[in-house]
């Protein structure tokens, strides 16, 4: 296994932890990224993942079927990018990226583990559940932040920073990124 693929494991048992929670009548509740269901985030988390990596050679397969069961779909789906993950010679893959020129797995390090984290969160918002996020979760939530710089609040990243409601590093951090903890 490589190091992105362990990486890509640790967010994502937490995240179908949430995923496998999710009550039924909740999967088209509102999430805290506007004009988007539970299932929409889960959705969302998926098909950006599949677009970087089929863009660029790999092949995953039919896209799994969230409106019928998210569950099953997430679970697919991430055996398939599990499988890409574990395969050197597509994490060391070059390509042409939003930042510019990386590799499928520096831009799966910084972007999409990070995005499982704090998606992690939103998806538990919207279901009534708790995400439980915790100190290392939060300081990879922050450095993936202070990554991006400015990019951070740009149309299809994050909405702007808010004013934390509490002193509290989870409420601080979601501030950051524009949620209300």
């Amino acid at each position: 296994m490589t190091d992105i693929a362990t990486q890509y494991a640790t967010a994502l048992r937490p995240l179908t932890a949430v995923v496998e929670m999710v009550p039924p009548q909740a999967w088209d509740e509102p999430s805290p990224c506007a004009g988007w269901s539970a299932r929409d985030v889960v959705r969302h988390l998926a098909e950006t993942q599949s677009e970087t990596l089929t863009k660029n050679g790999v092949k995953l397969g039919g896209a799994p079927d969230f409106d019928t069961d998210p569950v099953a779909a997430w679970d697919e789906h991430t055996r398939r990018v599990l499988d890409v993950l574990a395969d050197d010679g597509h994490v060391g893959r070059t390509i042409d990226w939003f930042f510019g020129p990386t590799t499928i797995g520096a831009t799966f390090e910084q972007f999409y583990v990070w995005d499982m984290y704090v998606h992690r969160w939103d998806l538990a918002r919207a279901a009534g559940l708790d995400a439980d996020l915790t100190d290392a979760e939060l300081d990879r939530i922050e450095q993936g932040a202070d990554s991006f710089g400015e990019a951070l609040h740009m149309d299809g990243m994050c909405r702007p920073a808010i004013t934390p409601t509490a002193d509290d590093r989870t409420i601080r951090v979601l501030a950051r990124l524009g949620r209300v903890a």
